[in-house]
């Protein structure tokens, strides 16, 4: 079973092309929705969390404005959330790969932001990253956020640079060309991963 791994900052397309994959019956592991479920009411991370932030977790639910205050607040806070975070997805995902081992899947595909930040690419037998202009990256996190450009900008800067993503990527998928040329790249990546 080939393992692909999707990557690229905020606002560069990944769900698009995720969902590209999906239609063309490659199974994929969405890591942001994992999270998700994980930090849903009563989820499996709440309980960490509140030893951690007792005051972001009220009756099994996450307060993420007073969670998202904590953080910016408390130097370290991130890396003890991302410690509790991170094993917890990576389990979700082994379980994910060994399902669609045995099931025989042929290709399946992890979607997955923080990739490279998270040594996740060695998982991987392909590593394929979205990419787009800085100016169409901006405009589509300001869009999806409601926020300023500027804001939008400062919070792209936090992530790893889109030209290291490049350089450590094997494939690179153009997103800010129009959807039938992101289309066709796609179809003819999924065609020969599936050869």
């Amino acid at each position: 079973m080939k393992v692909v791994g999707l990557t690229g900052g905020m606002g560069m397309g990944k769900s698009t092309v995720a969902s590209m994959f999906r239609q063309a019956g490659v199974p994929v592991f969405d890591a942001d929705a994992t999270v998700r479920q994980l930090q849903a009411d009563h989820g499996p991370a709440l309980g960490p969390i509140a030893e951690l932030v007792p005051q972001a977790v009220v009756n099994g639910h996450l307060d993420r404005a007073v969670l998202r205050r904590a953080v910016a607040e408390t130097p370290g806070l991130l890396r003890q959330l991302e410690r509790i975070i991170h094993p917890m997805v990576r389990a979700a995902r082994q379980a994910f790969l060994s399902r669609h081992r045995r099931q025989g899947a042929r290709c399946v595909l992890l979607d997955i932001p923080l990739l490279f930040e998270t040594g996740s690419q060695r998982a991987c037998d392909h590593v394929l990253l979205v990419s787009a202009p800085p100016r169409l990256q901006a405009e589509r996190v300001a869009r999806r956020r409601g926020l300023p450009k500027a804001e939008a900008r400062r919070l792209m800067a936090r992530q790893m640079p889109d030209a290291r993503k490049r350089r450590l990527a094997d494939t690179v998928i153009e997103t800010g060309v129009a959807l039938g040329a992101t289309q066709r790249q796609v179809r003819s990546l999924i065609k020969a991963l599936k050869a």
